[in-house]
């Protein structure tokens, strides 16, 4: 098996080393395809963030809501829509990701990640909030709680990083993402037949990978600075620390698709086992992504543990 996918990474090299390279496309330009009407910037550390705020402005316990590796805030756009008229919702393009783009280092660990929300936050005057994340989402929002314990509630883990991997198939632009020499390649060239397999990968129900869906990913990966970005994540991953996630004291909800191939829903337990005062919801027939796979399900769980 690993054998065979060796020989397929070598061909695929030489496959798109043959192509053309795909240029980076100015922030300016993506701005015009992918700004939404209540889409805003915030200098946090030199770096402009790409956030959004909507839904009962006088909601003194908003909900933030972090995305995933390679994705944005395009990722909340229908569980978003569902949650706005009871809450107050903060998201946004992680550094590394989206319109925000890299950091002036270009280094991502989750310490970096901590200052950042805790700027980013008080520059948005949020003293108390609901944290969720998805996947890296995940378990930078985890660890956010306890590096912040006074300033998150509670908080809402879909599919989050945390532990070891065991077994899941994972994705295959993770996989050749991971290997020297392809990788570098991986900087210039971005075949679009890539990110629509990883797109696949994280879905149980395929047919929701649109065309739209993998143009704007693969748009938002050509942001400049971005594959650069994700590079460096791969290269030097941000790796949980397991043995903290006891010592989260916030109300959890854990909401996980039970047909993840990316990080097992088994993994759904252990956050339930972990964390002594927590909720636990395994979602049929859906993948890595909940909030876009299954938003009524997911909007009405998150209603139910916060209301």
């Amino acid at each position: 098996m690993i054998k065979s996918f060796k020989i397929f990474a070598i061909l695929f090299t030489g496959v798109i080393l043959l192509s053309s390279c795909d240029r980076d496309i100015p922030v300016e330009q993506l701005k015009e395809k992918y700004l939404k009407k209540n889409s805003a910037f915030i200098d946090i550390d030199g770096v402009p963030v790409h956030y959004i705020i909507e839904g009962r402005m006088d909601d003194t316990l908003p909900i933030v809501l972090i995305h995933g590796t390679s994705a944005s805030l395009h990722t909340w756009d229908t569980l978003s829509s569902l949650l706005k008229t009871n809450k107050k919702i903060i998201r946004f393009d992680l550094p590394a990701f989206g319109l925000t783009g890299p950091n002036r280092l270009n280094q991502y660990n989750f310490n970096f990640y901590n200052q950042f929300l805790d700027q980013f936050l008080s520059k948005l005057n949020v003293t108390q909030c609901i944290v969720a994340g998805n996947s890296l989402g995940g378990s930078i929002a985890w660890n956010y709680a306890i590096a912040s314990p006074n300033r998150v509630k509670q908080l809402i883990l879909l599919d989050a990083s945390g532990y070891p991997k065991k077994d899941e198939k994972g994705s295959l632009g993770f996989k050749l993402a991971g290997i020297p020499v392809l990788n570098q390649a991986l900087k210039h060239i971005s075949p679009i037949s890539l990110i629509r397999k990883s797109l696949e990968d994280a879905f149980y129900n395929k047919s929701l990978v649109t065309e739209k869906m993998v143009h704007q990913y693969h748009d938002l990966l050509l942001r400049e600075g971005n594959r650069a970005a994700v590079l460096e994540l791969f290269q030097h991953p941000m790796k949980p620390d397991p043995s903290k996630i006891k010592t989260i004291t916030q109300p959890t909800l854990i909401i996980w698709g039970k047909q993840d191939q990316l990080i097992s829903f088994n993994n759904a337990a252990l956050f339930k086992q972990d964390i002594q005062n927590s909720k636990m919801l395994v979602l049929d027939k859906v993948g890595h992504i909940p909030m876009e796979e299954a938003p009524n399900q997911v909007a009405t769980a998150i209603l139910e543990f916060i209301m």
